[in-house]
Order: structure tokens, then C-alpha cells, then sequence
């Protein structure tokens, strides 16, 4: 048996898969023509946030480890591979810490349709694929417009099987699946009175069409939010997710389903530098069984990175608005703009940025952060 090891530098890209993984470290390369491979990564991400709620009392200063996480992604041959992820800061059902994120079996039935089984991302919204290490401004999200801890399971990543797709040339990309959907609240804050004695039993069914109008992007699944001058995108996505009594308050249960539309633009050569606009649209409807997570958002981001590096990276200025009107007549809104500082695309990157978030009947909530990711 042949083996070697070799260093990554950048993202490692499953070709037939077309997924850009967090994984940056070495590559075990291994079996006949060395058509098997281990890798291993890791990444983090830590903040330091300055804080008030706007009453008399001293604002707080907290610096936190947000996020620490393992990678192992492997592949067996052209058409198996797989990824193990294992977060130590993940919450966990019964209040601790530290959960497998992702476990899961990817079978590549064509080039262009792959079959995902065990625990992933399940095809919906742009900002919940990116996830926090992927999006505009920092690494940051804070769930407001994409409500994807309810019904989402793990940290936006369910127990299932899903199909994976593209055609026209990658251009047009799906993803349909079921999933085990009354894993909601398992790891999110559940909302007061929530309990699981009414959990269904009734998967959680989850889709995805996209279509990119100008540069195809690489994948469907654990895609990014942001190409950071690397692209000329112009894509518009639609999701949604139902499940039969998947919402459950005390012990009424009733249906679950969201919808969402979302859009990204982004044009290299305006001016010095790339520019980026994203907009998204969410309804959510839980039967009027959990009227706080029943409800409508939006959400919407404005970035723009200089093509020039200043010292080590690129600067990235961005403003994003986040708002969740609840069917409580309760509205969650949040202001942020900074800039990110872009040192080695997302394997690298320092954002400084001011938070402005009001609730109704609430008092406002204003922060000074400054975020830090790293990935390996």
C-alpha cells in the first residue's frame, strides 16, 4: 500500500462534489494509485465584545471562545467520500457542551447528482449553508432573519438523506431531502413553555432550487455566502422545509413550514475593488402552536472589498439589517457595519464592528466587537 502526506494551503475540493470544506491541513493520500485520502483540519473562531443595554449599569467586556472545531473529511474512491466534524463549543441537548456537527456518507451516483446520508446541512437558505464562517462580515450570524435553529437540529444540521444536483452546466443546483425535523429545540433556546412531550414523529421534509445567472458556483451544500472578489455572482435561491406536526408547544402539536427567497450579487471591477449586495425573505408558520417562531423576516447586506492589500489583507466594509417580525407582536431587529480583513480568503480573517439589536418592549442592546477566525 502506497501512502504520503500532502499539505493543503488552501480549501480541500472534492472535485465530483464541487464543496469547498473547511479543511486545511495535511492529506493522507493512501490505497492502489493512491485513490484514498484522510484530512484533517481544525478552525476557531474568538470575539471580544463591549456591551450595554442601554441602562445605567457599566457596560461588560467579554472575551469568548465561540466556536473550536475538528475536521476529518475523507475518500474512499471517485465516488464515496465523507466528513466527521466535531465542535467542543456546540450546545448540547442536556445543556453541555461539545457535539459531533457533522457525520455523514456522500455517494456519487454522476458527476452531477450525489446521494447524502447521516448528519449535514439540510438544503435551505443561503445564510444557513455559509454558516457562521462563511458569511459576510466576520464569520458572524446571529439568527435572526434565518431562523434555523427551530426545526434545524444541530447548529442547522439534521439527522437524513438527501439528493444533491446540478445541471446546466452547475448553473441550476437542488438539493430535496427528509430529515428527522423534530430534533427543533434540541440545541436552540427553546421558547418559554416549550417541552418535548409533543415531539412528532413525522420526518421534516427539506428542498432547495437554485440558479446562478452569471459564474456557476461550486456546490449546493456548505457553499459560502460571500466570494469575496473571487466571482461575478448574480443568484437567486428558493427553500423551504415542512414538516406534519412538527411544531409542539407544551403538549398541542401542530404543522411546520417555512419558506424562504433569497438573492446574491457580486461584480468584480467596480471601481478598486468587488461589491456584494444579498437580500433574503423568510415566512415561517408553526399551525399557531409556537406563535414566537411564527412569523415573517428579512434580511439584507452590503459589503465591498478592495482588490488591493493593505499590510498582510484586504479590507471588506459591509453594513447588514436582520429584523423577525413574530406573530406575538414582538420584532427583533439588528443593525451591524464594520469591516472585515480579509488575510487569506476564510481561512484567515480579523472583523471589527458596531451591533445595534432592538425587541420590542425591550431595551436596546449596543456592542463594540471584534472577531477573530482561523482555520487550519
Amino acid at each position: 500500500m502506497k501512502s504520503k502526506i500532502k499539505p493543503i494551503l488552501g480549501f480541500l475540493t472534492l472535485g465530483f462534489l464541487g464543496i469547498n470544506l473547511a479543511c486545511a491541513g495535511p492529506t493522507i493520500e493512501f490505497g492502489e494509485n493512491n485513490e484514498s485520502s484522510l484530512t484533517v483540519g481544525m478552525g476557531l473562531r474568538t470575539s471580544y465584545t463591549n456591551a450595554d443595554a442601554g441602562t445605567s449599569a457599566a457596560r461588560t467586556n467579554d472575551f469568548s471562545l465561540d466556536t473550536a472545531r475538528v475536521y476529518l473529511s475523507g475518500k474512499l474512491n471517485s465516488n464515496i467520500s465523507g466528513m466527521l466534524n466535531y465542535d467542543a463549543k456546540a450546545p448540547t441537548p442536556n445543556g453541555g457542551t461539545g457535539e459531533v456537527i457533522d457525520a455523514n456518507a456522500q455517494f456519487a451516483i454522476s458527476p452531477d447528482i450525489t446521494i447524502w446520508a447521516g448528519r449535514f446541512l439540510s438544503p435551505s437558505d443561503r445564510a444557513n449553508m455559509a454558516g457562521s464562517f462563511y458569511s459576510l462580515g466576520g464569520g458572524y450570524w446571529s439568527s435572526i432573519a434565518s431562523r434555523y435553529g427551530y426545526n434545524g437540529g444541530y447548529i442547522g444540521r439534521d439527522d437524513g438523506v438527501a439528493v444533491v444536483g446540478s445541471a446546466m452546466l452547475g448553473k441550476l443546483q437542488y438539493g430535496f431531502g427528509a430529515f428527522n425535523g423534530h430534533t427543533a429545540f434540541n440545541i436552540a433556546p427553546a421558547p418559554a413553555g416549550y417541552t418535548s412531550t409533543a415531539k412528532s414523529s413525522q420526518p421534516m421534509y427539506s428542498g432547495r432550487v437554485q440558479y446562478d445567472f452569471w459564474d456557476a458556483e461550486p456546490g449546493l451544500l456548505y457553499g459560502t455566502g460571500n466570494y469575496l472578489g473571487g466571482k461575478d455572482i448574480l443568484a437567486i435561491g428558493i427553500a423551504t422545509r415542512m414538516s406534519a406536526s412538527g411544531s409542539s408547544y407544551s403538549t398541542y402539536k401542530g404543522d411546520y413550514n417555512s419558506t424562504s427567497v433569497d438573492f446574491l450579487f457580486e461584480k468584480k471591477g467596480v471601481g478598486p475593488g468587488a461589491l456584494s449586495l444579498e437580500a433574503a425573505y423568510y415566512t415561517y408558520n408553526t399551525d399557531g402552536v409556537v406563535l414566537s417562531e411564527q412569523g415573517k423576516a428579512y434580511s439584507g447586506a452590503l459589503g465591498y472589498i478592495f482588490k488591493e492589500k493593505i499590510g498582510w489583507g484586504q479590507f471588506q466594509p459591509f453594513v447588514r439589517y436582520q429584523k423577525f417580525n413574530a406573530d406575538t407582536q414582538i420584532t427583533t431587529e439588528k443593525y451591524d457595519f464594520g469591516t472585515d480583513y480579509i488575510i487569506k480568503a476564510y481561512n484567515a480573517r480579523v472583523a471589527g464592528f458596531y451591533s445595534k439589536q432592538s425587541v420590542t418592549n425591550s431595551t436596546d442592546t449596543n456592542s463594540i466587537n471584534v472577531a477573530l477566525q482561523v482555520q487550519f
